[in-house]
């Protein structure tokens, strides 16, 4: 009876077949990708539509359905259906002096792939299913990295991203081969037990640093954040905003699925830990941003400092932390698109800096409006979404008793807020020189692309002035006052 709870996820890897086999039959790109946004939103809308209160499994256990799947789920096809609206700019014109990408389906499927993986992630109930979803949401994103094969940067960004997260897939499967060996078992509920039976086996804690050093790569936790400024500022635009929201999301899925689930015996002993990456990573990201001026690679600083902030939610108890942090990533998805959406407008044809956004808000108006709300919302100022999600990622830090760690946080709070002021400034104050001035006057922006940044900055208003998706969702996560 419960079969038909299986049908989004099903619907969602027969469009990607479906994708590619449209493409088979040499349909039209703008066929194919009509196909690819409608099917993904009626996948969204059939999630929509599972009522919360499920506790479901399927395939011997393998595969399952709970109140935080069906949340991340949502997420994941909301950021593929952005992600395939922003990216059809690039197909059609280019960025940055490019001619315009190839291989729509290819390009579309690999996006449908890499959310089925992470999917995969969060249903999965052993160490073997977990693993297999991670890799397919990964391996799809090392040759969507390299897909503009005109760009070197694409190729050196891509051959970097490659070999660092096969090293980082190595060292999370070493640290998985010794956590079976610890406990004998690939099943969540085995190793639950066994570590409530011998929390201080050496194996065990062995299995846990090469876990988190693996997953802390995808992550992009300090020290293995290296990657990131290279790879998002290589890639072109959509697969740059695609990694910052899609692949962050699926890690930090990752990690809740293990602190919360096999090692949530030991989830207060891990605390130390988490708190001292948070505070690295976040100290490392806000201060990298600092000196940036290609947006690109300052948002791959400011998609560190984010992991940073996140990552302090987990040192709370585990129904506001996993609430804040879901929350915290549809407003991050929300905001970081609508930023990203702005790049992409800026980047037709030309560099995409900081001296390209001069100008942007006075000759652009309402472009200059979308930009300064969503870089306030990156930043946590009131009264837009990411206040709320930072106020409630502080707060589950908070209801740990991590005071003196929340004051660090702040001071990283008001760096960031500068970082993200200097990216509004060139937008709002900076004179721009005649070819800008010409740039800025000469985007076009289709009706999609013009409902998509008009769709986006509503939400992030409403979802921080309207707590109703925040209610939801703590609602969903059985988390109350």
């Amino acid at each position: 009876m419960s079969f038909p709870l299986l049908l989004p996820d099903l619907l969602l890897l027969g469009l990607g077949v479906l994708v590619l086999a449209l493409d088979l039959a040499r349909l039209r790109s703008s066929v194919i990708w009509n196909v690819t946004w409608i099917g993904l939103a009626a996948v969204l809308l059939l999630q929509n539509a599972i009522p919360a209160g499920w506790d479901r499994a399927w395939f011997g256990g393998n595969w399952s359905l709970s109140n935080f799947g069906l949340l991340t789920r949502e997420l994941f096809v909301t950021s593929a259906l952005i992600v395939t609206l922003l990216a059809r700019r690039s197909f059609v014109k280019g960025e940055e002096g490019f001619a315009p990408l190839r291989y729509k389906a290819e390009f579309l499927a690999a996006i449908i792939f890499v959310t089925f993986g992470a999917i995969t992630v969060v249903s999965s109930h052993d160490l073997l299913t977990l693993f297999v979803g991670l890799e397919l949401a990964t391996i799809p994103l090392y040759f969507l990295v390299a897909w503009n094969k005109n760009d070197d940067k694409a190729s050196e960004a891509a051959t970097k991203y490659v070999l660092l997260g096969s090293t980082s897939t190595a060292v999370m499967l070493f640290g998985m081969s010794y956590l079976f060996g610890f406990a004998g078992s690939l099943r969540f509920d085995a190793i639950s037990y066994a570590i409530a039976m011998n929390s201080q086996s050496p194996l065990l804690w062995i299995a846990i640093l090469f876990l988190i050093s693996g997953i802390g790569f995808k992550l992009t936790l300090f020290p293995f954040h290296t990657w990131a400024p290279d790879v998002y500022d290589g890639a072109s635009t959509p697969v740059t905003a695609f990694l910052s929201v899609s692949s962050k999301a699926t890690a930090i899925s990752f990690l809740l699925v293990l602190l919360y689930g096999p090692l949530a015996a030991i989830q207060v002993q891990l605390q130390p830990l988490l708190i001292l990456l948070s505070a690295a990573t976040m100290t490392i990201g806000n201060f990298g941003a600092l000196k940036q001026r290609r947006l690109r690679r300052f948002m791959a600083w400011s998609s560190i400092a984010q992991a940073g902030y996140i990552l302090a939610a987990l040192t709370g108890p585990v129904g506001l932390a996993k609430s804040s942090v879901v929350f915290y990533l549809f407003v991050y998805a929300f905001s970081n698109y609508l930023v990203f959406f702005l790049i992409s407008a800026v980047g037709d044809k030309r560099e995409q800096t900081f001296a390209g956004l001069a100008g942007l808000a006075r000759q652009r108006p309402w472009l200059g409006a979308a930009l300064a709300i969503g870089l306030f919302s990156l930043a946590g100022i009131p009264p837009v979404a990411g206040f709320v999600g930072k106020f409630m990622l502080f707060g589950s830090a908070a209801n740990g008793g991590h005071f003196a760690f929340l004051a660090f946080v702040g001071a990283n709070t008001v760096v960031g807020l500068y970082c993200y002021l200097q990216m509004l400034k060139a937008g709002w104050v900076e004179t721009p020189d005649e070819a800008t001035a010409a740039a800025n006057k000469a985007i076009v922006l289709s009706l999609t692309e013009k409902l998509s940044i008009i769709a986006l900055t509503v939400l992030v208003i409403l979802a921080g002035i309207v707590p109703v998706l925040s209610n939801n969702i703590a609602a969903m996560l059985q988390f109350g006052p």
